[in-house]
């Protein structure tokens, strides 16, 4: 197991490099005068000039990498070009925002994913088909038109949560609750609809395995053979497609903290993205990243020990 781990963490780690760079060569392509933008447009050629050579720009992209890569290295990753603000500080401050409605919804997600998928593939019949076409619908409904009747519904008619707004969970849980309740239930839709097609058939491929029909012809209860032995065998493919839908969340989030307003990561790339300040932007891709490869690497030990094969794979 620890062979296993270390591969993959050598995988992630790789993955890092390769992420810096190609987003560092992309982001250096000019599209936008920076030095322009902080310096206003009636400033003087000289004076663009010098705050370019002040903030590294006269330089070759690959010395400008490998600057940016040994600072880095050791925890610093600059500070923003229009704001002069610290990125781990300015990120620090916006992460835990994004990440309490990732791990909202990853769980919202597991729990009903998992009820509904096992319920479909033991039951069969018209239960069955019920979770799938809603499986199908949700999964098919635009993301912005299930927030908005979501917001429609909940905040507007029955005011049971309110619409905008964010409360951090260290000045009030029950505040910080009302305030991430519908941005988790608008992303989560689309995350239940996926993976409990992902359990629903990984449930009935198990079910339909000789080994299932060995232990119930010698008369194990029916609770034992699902919860230990079903249930085990089938929750590797489950746990993969919850593990990419996580992945996939860091996207949704940037409009859903449009929408609510939340001062999360996702707001932060939109308006640091469009001034095209360059530290905070390779500070957000590396965190994102990190967290990709943090959710691929539990997601994979997870794996491998519910099943060995995949370690040895």
């Amino acid at each position: 197991m620890s062979r296993f781990a270390a591969r993959r963490l050598a995988a992630g780690i790789f993955l890092l490099f390769v992420v810096s760079f190609v987003s560092f060569v992309l982001l250096s392509i000019p599209t936008l005068d920076v030095a322009r933008q902080l310096l206003g447009q009636s400033a003087s050629q000289e004076a663009v000039d010098a705050k370019n050579a002040e903030l590294g720009l006269d330089q070759p992209v690959l010395a400008r990498y490998a600057r940016w890569l040994g600072d880095a290295l050791t925890g610093d990753l600059g500070t923003s070009w229009f704001t002069s603000e610290d990125v781990l500080t300015a990120i620090g401050h916006r992460l835990p925002v994004t990440l309490s409605l990732m791990l909202g919804v990853t769980l919202v997600t597991a729990l009903l994913a998992l009820l509904l998928g096992v319920w479909a593939g033991v039951r069969r019949g018209a239960v069955d088909r019920l979770v799938q076409v809603l499986g199908v619908v949700g999964y098919a409904l635009p993301g912005f038109l299930v927030t908005l009747v979501i917001v429609l519904v909940f905040a507007v008619q029955l005011r049971w949560f309110p619409a905008i707004g964010y409360i951090p969970l260290t000045t009030s849980v029950p505040g910080w609750l009302s305030t991430v309740t519908l941005p988790i239930l608008s992303l989560s839709v689309a995350a239940v609809a996926g993976v409990s097609q992902q359990v629903r058939g990984s449930v009935i491929d198990v079910l339909r395995q000789d080994y299932v029909r060995t232990l119930r012809a010698r008369g194990l209860p029916p609770r034992r053979v699902l919860f230990r032995h079903v249930l085990r065998n089938a929750s590797a493919p489950a746990l993969t497609v919850l593990g990419m839908q996580f992945v996939g969340l860091l996207g949704g989030a940037v409009l859903v903290e449009q929408i609510f307003g939340l001062p999360g990561i996702g707001s932060m790339t939109v308006t640091y993205t469009t001034r095209g300040d360059t530290p905070i932007i390779m500070g957000l891709v590396m965190t994102t990243v990190v967290c990709v490869v943090v959710i691929n690497l539990v997601v994979d030990l997870l794996v491998g020990w519910l099943n060995p094969k995949a370690r040895a794979a």
